[in-house]
């Protein structure tokens, strides 16, 4: 949590940014989306969800561990630090709902989408919630009276619920004032009311909180409501187990799932009108400080906004939602209707998603299951969904007698239940299922297929066919986010993917590749060797150059030798989309240094990394990556990196991987030396339209 400092050639040490205040400052620029005039309005308010999402895992994890860290340390400038972020949270928070209501709800409310609050409902209104509350809610509800038999509630992480304190006495004749109500999660957070009751033109909407905030006194019969709120706590959800210590991760993890619901309180969220008798309350039940309360203007959940705009209807002549864009079928590198095997044989390929579509990769697998001379099929499973084609086909290719071997990591941060359920159902048809390395998540993305073919004389060989990316296999977020596979059969590499999936489930000692890099064993070591190389051709006076694309910067040792790189004199551009400790345009530190962040449709999701060390063509390397320059991904996963040596394919990576981001001024950010960002433009280029644009995906 605390600051480092940098070394620094005859400078005072440079202070590297803090972490959690490059996580907050990322959110802030997803907010700014809301704002912008050219999001259309539904999309706007997805920005505002979005941002609730992110800052409640933000509190679940990152916060979570800053606040042990302050426990364990006991030191006061680790606390001074931990109240700063906390400042900063509430200060963003705040700002995230003042943009809903007063920009984003009334703008919705302009184009003829409202929610509609209980004092605003007409009596038709009325009648209509009042029914829905007695037949779909009501029979719900459990409200508990609290008293010395009725204890405080177990409350879920991030669940909806209500305080109330009623006047009069309960049925004995006790005079219990506080009651608990826990709203089950099966009900809708949102509601859109029949057209019959709205206004022409309208679509009405209401949230289910204002719900039941009206029939509250229908569920204390004979009691007053005298004073009340809804109410959610966040909890700390990261699962702790001392895999040393477990003989069985999958039944270790499928029993902590069910008490991450109930881990430390970390937050409590109640609306801005809730007597501080209330919350002072709540805090005491939690064993919160005061610091942890976050009043809110609205309803505690702006998540579950996200289900009005699954359900508004698209108006004519406004447009609520970006154009649908299909990604298209990449004619070009893959034919269709030619073998795949037949044409990666030829060459290699490249697919950029989700301007080119996942069904490539999809086919990829489809043809491996189908084809009798496929023997052999591996696949890495990070984050895949609860419902995939790819485990779907991984286990109909098991069930057809190909050996399978599924390395699934179970420890995918809220993917654990969906993996856990894959891995089951994959030993169900025999498939070999390993879990990766004790200490270590497999973040690595591999696909191989072994297959044996026919040679010169009629000899017959074993053929490897790899597919290695930067993304999920998961063909719903590879709509999102913007990441780039490689199908090859270059012997070197496959071999070398063949030798990390054998380390990953025999934990044998294998060769090291020689052609990808892995951590946690040399890909850090290889990322400070290229930097080195870089700055010792800027000290010699050669071009100089870096230019990194990835999602985080935030292992001090890479920082410390891109400052010293940029103090030699190589120019550095780094395009990082969510936290970046190094503090660009230092005066006299860090002046080689470039930092931006591009914000657009699609999350930027890309790793790639170039260095050039010289005039000639053999003094420069690309690199694709599973990997961001975080201490966690070198050291405590296991990761890839890829060289691109076709020299097509490596000038398309540049050119749409990296030159489109340098030059984008629309959704573009610059970094300043505090921390803070600017936007670059509004009307320039953007990078994600104009790859949209160049493969020619149908938007419409």
């Amino acid at each position: 949590m605390p600051m480092t400092d940098l070394e620094t050639m005859g400078a005072a040490p440079l202070s590297l940014l803090s972490r959690e205040q490059a996580i907050l400052e990322f959110n802030r620029r997803v907010m700014a989306q809301a704002m912008r005039a050219d999001v259309p309005l539904l999309e706007r308010l997805r920005y505002v969800t979005i941002v609730s999402s992110n800052i409640d895992e933000f509190f679940e994890v990152r916060f979570a561990d800053a606040l042990e860290a302050a426990r364990l340390e006991d030191n006061e400038q680790t606390r001074d630090e931990l109240r700063d972020v906390g400042a900063r949270a509430h200060a963003l928070i705040d700002e995230q709902y003042a943009l809903f209501n007063e920009k984003v709800m009334p703008a919705l409310e302009e184009a003829g989408l409202r929610i509609i609050n209980h004092a605003d409902r007409n009596a038709a209104q009325r009648r209509w919630v009042t029914q829905f509350f007695d037949r779909q809610v009501r029979p719900l509800l459990m409200p508990v009276l609290l008293d010395p038999s009725h204890p405080f509630p177990q409350v879920a992480n991030k669940s909806l619920n209500f305080i109330a304190r009623l006047g009069g006495r309960d049925a004995f004749g006790r005079d219990s004032s506080i009651a608990i109500v826990k709203v089950p999660r099966v009900l809708p957070r949102v509601i859109r009311l029949p057209a019959s009751v709205c206004a022409p033109g309208e679509q009405g909407f209401v949230m289910l909180s204002s719900v039941i905030r009206a029939h509250l006194e229908d569920l204390f019969p004979g009691r007053s409501v005298e004073a009340f709120s809804q109410f959610r706590v966040t909890r700390d959800s990261d699962i702790d187990l001392d895999e040393d210590d477990v003989t069985n991760l999958r039944q270790a993890l499928r029993s902590g799932l069910t008490q991450r619901h109930f881990g430390l309180a970390i937050r409590l969220e109640v609306v801005n009108t809730c007597p501080e008798e209330l919350w002072r309350f709540l805090l005491l039940q939690f064993k919160l400080p005061e610091a942890a309360l976050y009043r809110v203007d609205g309803p505690v959940n702006l998540v579950r906004l996200a289900q009005l705009i699954d359900q508004a209807d698209d108006l004519p002549g406004t447009l609520l939602r970006f154009p649908s864009f299909e990604p298209q079928w990449p004619e070009s590198s893959l034919p269709r209707g030619e073998s795949i095997f037949d044409v990666v044989r030829e060459r290699d390929v490249l697919l950029h998603h989700p301007f080119e579509s996942f069904d490539a990769v999809v086919a990829f697998l489809r043809e491996a299951v189908n084809d009798p001379d496929v023997l052999a099929i591996r696949q890495t499973i990070y984050r895949t969904g609860a419902q995939s084609v790819l485990m779907d086909l991984l286990i109909e290719a098991a069930r057809r007698g190909k050996e399978v071997t599924a390395v699934v990591e179970l420890k995918a941060r809220f993917d654990e239940e969906a993996n856990i359920n894959w891995a089951e159902r994959l030993e169900a048809v025999g498939a070999q299922v390993v879990y990766g390395i004790v200490g270590l998540k497999t973040h690595a993305k591999m696909l191989l297929v072994t297959r044996r073919e026919k040679g010169a004389r009629g000899s017959v060989t074993l053929r490897r066919y790899l597919h290695l990316s930067t993304g999920n296999y998961n063909p719903r977020t590879s709509r999102l986010y913007t990441d780039v596979g490689t199908l090859t059969c270059d012997a070197g590499i496959t071999s070398d993917a063949e030798g990390v999936f054998q380390q990953i489930a025999g934990l044998t000692r294998v060769q090291p590749p020689r052609h990808l890099l892995t951590a946690p064993f040399v890909l850090h070591t290889k990322m400070m060797a290229h930097v080195a190389q870089v700055m010792q051709a800027a000290k010699a006076g050669k071009p100089a150059r870096i230019v990194a694309k990835f999602n985080a910067l935030t292992d001090p040792a890479l920082i410390q030798a891109l400052v010293d790189a940029g103090q030699a004199g190589a120019k550095i551009d780094l395009i990082v989309r969510g936290a970046c400790m190094l503090p660009p345009g230092v005066p006299g530190v860090t002046d080689n240094i470039q930092v931006r962040s591009v914000i657009g449709r699609f999350l930027e999701h890309t790793r790639v990394l170039y260095f050039r060390w010289g005039d000639r063509d053999t003094q420069e390397a690309l690199y694709l990556s599973s990997a961001d320059w975080m201490s966690r991904n070198m050291f405590r996963r296991i990761e890839l990196a890829w060289p691109v040596r076709d020299a097509a394919l490596r000038q398309r990576v540049i050119d749409e991987c990296l030159v489109p981001y340098l030059h984008d001024s629309r959704d573009a950010w610059r970094q300043l030396p505090d921390g803070r960002y600017e936007r670059i433009g509004t009307d320039g280029p953007s990078a994600q339209q104009a790859l949209m644009k160049r493969y020619g995906g149908r938007a419409h």
